[in-house]
């Protein structure tokens, strides 16, 4: 492969070199399940299903496991509010996990597994650090010994000497040392608990990833994601559960995402300042949140606002409004795939770069600029260009839709069932208007050209008569 990723291990570009010829691991700390999706969620989703398409649209054979967390501090705190088991709102939330997914254009996983489903993997990992005297339990609770990994602070390029030791810690009266994480948590009133061989309890956050991605992908998986925000603690202590135990590499490659920003701030639920996915989704459409989302660099910041939203639907727009224009006047012709090939080298070249997906747009957009150059030429009859603006269209399709997930083609089929649902009544209207032309009333026809715009409906004078479609 000719992909390069920047890693944020290596703090680097490096030629990314999957474990196994043309087979790819790929795995993604899920969700905690006690909230419905943000848009904030929805970023690292897109990343991800980007690099998984990407991979697979370059010939590789991806699997992909994204876990869930389902038992949690949160999910606990929910419960208790509503009056309910924790596994409600832990099921709850990963139906709607998975709902606002599928809406949004992201492949499900191969594999979707659960923490609480994998218990007896986290067990035998902390027996392991225990044996190795690189973990210790204290009445029911088992610590992690952050200084018994040579390697602890790699990832996140932090020196252990530097890190917080204040009072404040949790546990600090139980710890050997303030740096110390909880594998394993004793068991507390009125919260879930499974057997263990340190007494009932549940496992902490970090041991779940390190166990579940090694029995899913094995050891060495080819590529780790997250958002930047899991690089420290998070994804540090993976990686030391993991090498700490068995020494090797835990994963070959880590990809981070940036932020997605309200204003200067973070979105977060502990701020208070999200935008649910699904109202996102809602509001604007699958296809537009996507192209919004590749609007910036996947390791840069991302601001959520109605103006970039706003160019992100017209970009849209752009694209499905030539793939309807291309079919139409090429009008079943044998695509020329030589046509988009320039384009198509340019977009492959811009993903190759790190997934560098503004400028892989950027060479979407210039596709149909193209395409647009040869549609007057292509609806007059040429046959050499309407290959050429059918190998456009297909070609849009290929990438816009199969690496990106843009919805074109979806669009336009929901576009057309609403057109043929339409058509009488924009007929009629457009008789109205051509009547008010001819008479000179060009007022009236104006304004019925305002409110089919208004309503979504887009009118093209043309020499042969009016052409009309749904934006």
């Amino acid at each position: 492969m000719s992909l390069v990723i920047y890693d944020t291990l290596r703090r680097d570009k490096v030629a990314f070199e999957p474990r196994e010829p043309n087979r790819v691991s790929l795995y993604v700390c899920g969700p905690t399940v006690q909230a419905d999706a943000h848009v904030g969620h929805g970023r690292l989703a897109v990343v991800t299903d980007m690099l998984r398409r990407y991979l697979d649209y370059a010939g590789n054979d991806v699997t992909f496991v994204q876990n869930v967390t389902d038992i949690d501090d949160k999910i606990i705190l929910r419960a208790r509010r509503e009056k309910v088991s924790p596994a409600e709102i832990s099921t709850r939330y990963t139906r709607a996990w998975n709902r606002t997914m599928d809406a949004l254009g992201v492949l499900p996983p191969d594999v979707q597994p659960l923490a609480t489903g994998h218990l007896l993997e986290m067990q035998a990992l902390i027996q392991e650090l225990i044996d190795q005297d690189k973990a210790y339990a204290v009445d029911g609770d088992v610590f992690f010994r952050v200084r018994s990994f040579e390697g602890y602070g790699k990832l996140s390029r932090r020196r252990i000497d530097d890190m917080q030791q204040g009072e404040d810690v949790v546990d600090a009266d139980r710890k050997e040392d303030p740096l110390d994480f909880a594998m394993w948590k004793s068991a507390k009133p009125g919260e879930p608990s499974w057997p263990s061989p340190w007494g009932d309890g549940r496992p902490g956050w970090h041991i779940e990833c390190s166990a579940m991605a090694a029995k899913h992908l094995g050891e060495g998986f080819d590529i780790h994601c997250g958002g930047l925000d899991l690089v420290f603690p998070h994804h540090e202590n993976e990686i030391a559960q993991h090498e700490a135990a068995h020494g090797g590499v835990f994963a070959r490659h880590w990809v981070h995402n940036g932020m997605v920003r309200m204003g200067e701030e973070k979105m977060s639920k502990s701020v208070g300042n999200v935008v649910g996915l699904q109202e996102a989704l809602d509001e604007w459409g699958v296809g537009p949140l996507r192209l919004w989302y590749l609007s910036a660099h996947h390791r840069s910041p991302l601001t959520y606002e109605d103006e970039r939203l706003r160019d992100a639907a017209a970009a849209h727009q752009r694209l499905t409004t030539f793939l309807r224009s291309a079919r139409r006047a090429a009008d079943g012709a044998e695509p020329d795939t030589a046509a988009a090939a320039a384009h198509l080298d340019a977009f492959r070249a811009a993903m190759d770069d790190d997934l560098n997906a503004p400028q892989a747009v950027a060479a979407l957009h210039d596709l149909v600029s193209t395409g647009n150059e040869r549609l007057p030429i292509a609806e007059k009859g040429d046959a050499d260009a309407r290959a050429e603006v059918a190998g456009l269209a297909a070609a849009l399709v290929d990438v816009g839709d199969g690496v990106f997930g843009l919805g074109l083609e979806a669009a336009l089929a929901d576009a057309s069932t609403l057109e043929r649902q339409l058509e009488p009544l924009i007929r009629q209207l457009l008789d109205q208007r051509a009547e008010a032309r001819a008479g000179k009333d060009f007022a009236t026809a104006d304004r019925i050209r305002d409110q089919l715009a208004a309503a979504g409906v887009v009118v093209e004078d043309r020499p042969d008569g009016p052409r009309w479609y749904v934006a």
